[in-house]
């Protein structure tokens, strides 16, 4: 059988948790060599000893930087470029959410989570977009349901999510048709934030599937329970496929049917 991703090269920002670290596995097991980068050396190396073991060391790239460092993302496309040869996907996984109202959330926050959120998009699009361009490649950005679907203690995260959904449906068109620009818009999953707030639950005694119920629950999720990082993963590697070949400038909402929105 013939793997989805077999002599293809994806990459992926924030690769070594969560939702990243999941679709690196997936695109592994697909057969695509990945280049993935996160800011944390120490857990990003113990993660690709991992991968290594698992896939073959020389499937894999990896650097630990900031993605709002455009010198240091720009050099890692050229090692990419370098090791390579090409990148067929690039998959943006840009970071946490922050929590605050509007009359809580100061200059500074606002500020730094737009730069959070924009340019961890801009950085590594500017610099792997020719690459992109040769192969007729796909961006996959790992967007929120907040960009459309807005929450009153998330005001300064869910404009900027907003803002970033903006830039990708304008991406979609000036990148056409050589590049595809999709996102996939994700509700409650168990990795990152949801994770360091049930290890810090009152009740110490829950297990994780109690709380996640009771969480799922309380927001209303129809499907009763928070998705897996591997189901988001599963979505993204879908809309970076040739699978998803006549798809451009949408978004796949994974929530659990979370959202309200038509």
């Amino acid at each position: 059988m013939t793997l989805p991703y077999e002599a293809r090269v994806a990459v992926v920002t924030g690769g070594s948790s969560g939702i990243g670290l999941s679709t690196v596995e997936l695109l592994l097991s697909q057969g695509a060599r990945v280049a993935l980068c996160a800011r944390g050396e120490g857990r990003l190396k113990d993660v690709v000893s991992v991968l290594a073991r698992d896939h073959g060391a020389d499937r894999i790239i990896s650097r630990a930087f900031s993605v709002l460092d455009s010198d240091a993302v720009n050099a890692f496309a050229a090692d990419v470029e370098a090791s390579f040869g090409r990148c067929d996907l690039l998959v943006n996984n840009a970071g946490q959410g922050r929590i605050s109202t509007f009359e809580e959330t100061t200059d500074e926050a606002w500020r730094a989570e737009y730069e959070l959120k924009m340019f961890s998009q801009i950085y590594p699009i500017r610099a792997f977009v020719p690459m992109l361009r040769q192969s007729k490649g796909a961006i996959v950005a790992v967007n929120s349901l907040l960009a459309y679907q807005p929450e009153p203690h998330m005001v300064c995260t869910s404009s900027a999510r907003a803002g970033v959904q903006n830039l990708l449906k304008s991406l979609s068109l000036e990148l056409a048709p050589e590049v595809r620009v999709n996102s996939v818009l994700l509700g409650l999953v168990g990795s990152g934030q949801w994770t360091r707030r049930f290890a810090e639950r009152e009740d110490q005694s829950m297990s994780r599937e109690e709380w996640y119920g009771n969480l799922a629950r309380k927001k209303g999720i129809p499907l009763g329970r928070l998705g897996d990082p591997s189901e988001a993963a599963a979505a993204i590697a879908f809309l970076g496929s040739h699978a998803a070949s006549y798809i451009t400038g949408a978004q796949l909402d994974v929530s659990g049917g979370l959202a309200r929105h038509i």
